[in-house]
């Protein structure tokens, strides 16, 4: 099993930190960093700088999303991204969520799993320098009737082919990103509930495309902290887990709630839902349960993180993104260390 690093979203007040935390994490050996983007920091602008100042450790979008970019621009992003920095770049796409998608892009969330397949189904096409034509129920191109024409990237890619991740929660959605992609970015994994979850769905979607979980990368994000007192260190993480599992989406269409539902936390989802959408937000995250914040997360001593490292190797993850806490640079490069301590003790590295 493989480790990754998310260094989440830039411009939070730790830049210079953030760039720290990922020349530490090439410098021991870490296989790839990941940077966010939603209504803030673009994830391409944070991985050039960090490719620019690193040497060997990949560098991925996790996520670019989908409303926020044609394909064709997608595409054109990805192909750049990959010649600057060596052939270093992997491809994260994600539909974002409905408040994102048509209050800050205007674009419509509607049949947002026939979107992902046809966008990813335009980008692979723009990337083998083909000339791109596509006609689909969300992309035509050319435009017909117009002026437009069959046009193809003028640049090379270092590599044909550039690993296209998806960012998938939902059963349908894990389906097809088993089908379509290279791997999958999965948020809020519990290593107990993961073959429910999310390896059965993806391994449906392999096998519907003929293939095996054979190369296939299962990269979930798991919060990261060291130390003895583990209900403290859970207690850390409590208005994270309220936001995604009480405010994250619409009160309809909240993809972690239906999770921590699916993980057998029915009503404790509810009740983070109702107080979080209320204003009660310290109330939200006083009604998240320990265990599921301690399910979803990597807390306590390097030996107990070891022990849940091999867990998480068991249930099928091939590279495990750390999202290391801390209040200062000292205590997230810490952080990282003991993870690559961890998997040495659990004898994954």
């Amino acid at each position: 099993m493989r480790l990754g690093i998310n260094l989440g979203y830039w411009g939070a007040g730790m830049d210079g930190d953030n760039l720290a935390v990922a020349q530490e994490a090439d410098r021991l050996g870490y296989d790839v960093c990941w940077a966010a983007e939603a209504y803030g920091s673009d994830a391409p602008t944070v991985l050039t700088w960090v490719a620019a100042q690193t040497e060997s450790i990949d560098v991925g979008s996790a996520i670019m999303q989908i409303p926020a970019r044609q394909p064709a621009m997608t595409a054109m992003t990805a192909a750049t991204l990959d010649s600057l920095s060596g052939g270093r770049f992997r491809l994260g796409l994600g539909v974002s969520g409905p408040q994102v998608s048509e209050g800050w892009y205007g674009v419509k969330f509607d049949k947002p799993l026939a979107r992902t397949r046809e966008y990813v189904e335009i980008v692979r096409r723009a990337m083998t320098r083909e000339r791109l034509s596509y006609e689909g129920q969300h992309w035509t191109l050319p435009l017909p009737d117009g002026p437009g024409k069959p046009i193809k990237l003028t640049i090379h890619p270092q590599r044909e082919h550039i690993p296209l991740y998806i960012a998938a929660i939902g059963p349908k959605n894990l389906e097809q990103t088993g089908e379509i992609a290279d791997g999958a970015l999965l948020i809020f994994p519990s290593a107990d509930h993961l073959e429910d979850t999310a390896v059965r769905h993806l391994r449906a979607g392999r096998e519907k495309a003929g293939k095996t979980m054979e190369g296939f990368d299962v990269c979930p994000t798991l919060p990261l902290a060291v130390g003895d007192d583990v209900k403290g260190l859970a207690d850390m993480f409590r208005p994270y887990t309220a936001l995604y599992v009480g405010g994250m989406g619409s009160p309809k269409q909240n993809f972690y709630n239906q999770l921590a539902q699916r993980m057998g936390y029915e009503k404790e989802a509810a009740e983070i839902q109702e107080k979080y959408l209320s204003g009660d937000k310290s109330g939200a995250a006083a009604a998240v349960p320990h265990q599921l914040i301690d399910q979803t997360t990597l807390l306590g001593s390097v030996e107990r993180i070891a022990d849940r490292m091999q867990a998480y190797a068991a249930a099928g993850v091939t590279t495990l993104t750390l999202a290391p806490a801390g209040f200062t640079l000292d205590e997230r490069i810490a952080a990282l260390r003991a993870g690559t301590d961890a998997l040495e003790r659990a004898g994954l590295a």
